[in-house]
């Protein structure tokens, strides 16, 4: 379909909650999913989420196979993820850097809790139901995050751990964003 502009960080849309898909296996909620998924891989991101492209609606993509942004990352599924809900497993939390397309160039030392159980509907309304851990756990809530209006430097529990790629991490590849 089409790669759409990613609102950044300040633009008030990324702050408001979005509102639950009523309809499935509909041609305007196929369209978003393929907006979503070409802008998604042109940017190489790991997940992105409707609020990002200004879209009002409790829908997520994300999946990894490899990443040059998250080089250490252990592979995460192809997922359309509709109406999510996240329960945590455990008090367990686990630290690690995390950035955003909506807030390009940085990265934050974000806490997550570290196993959770995801909950939804694919596009067709098929329901979905997930335990996971590790950076597949931290890719949902991260996305999943979005839909609330939260971005993940509202998170970040010392600004000491939020910065530029590029500055945080020379000579690597997590600073292309």
């Amino acid at each position: 379909m089409a790669i759409k502009p990613v609102l950044r960080m300040g633009d008030a849309r990324l702050l408001q909650r979005a509102e639950p898909v009523s309809h499935f296996g509909t041609q305007p909620l196929h369209d978003l999913l393929a907006d979503m998924h070409d802008t998604m891989q042109a940017l190489n991101g790991a997940g992105l989420a409707a609020p990002q492209i200004g879209v009002g609606l409790r829908v997520v993509i994300f999946g990894v196979q490899h990443n040059s942004r998250y080089p250490d990352a252990e592979a995460v599924p192809e997922t359309v993820l509709i109406n999510p809900v996240i329960t945590p497993l455990g008090e367990a939390i686990e630290e690690d850097w995390e950035g955003c397309l909506s807030v390009p160039g940085m990265r934050g030392l974000v806490p997550r809790f570290a196993r959770i159980r995801y909950q939804g509907k694919d596009e067709n309304g098929i329901p979905i139901d997930r335990t996971v851990g590790g950076f597949h756990a931290r890719v949902v809530q991260h996305e999943c995050d979005h839909l609330d209006g939260i971005l993940y430097p509202m998170r970040i529990l010392d600004m000491k751990n939020f910065g530029f790629s590029e500055v945080l991490f020379p000579n690597t590849e997590m600073q292309d964003e």
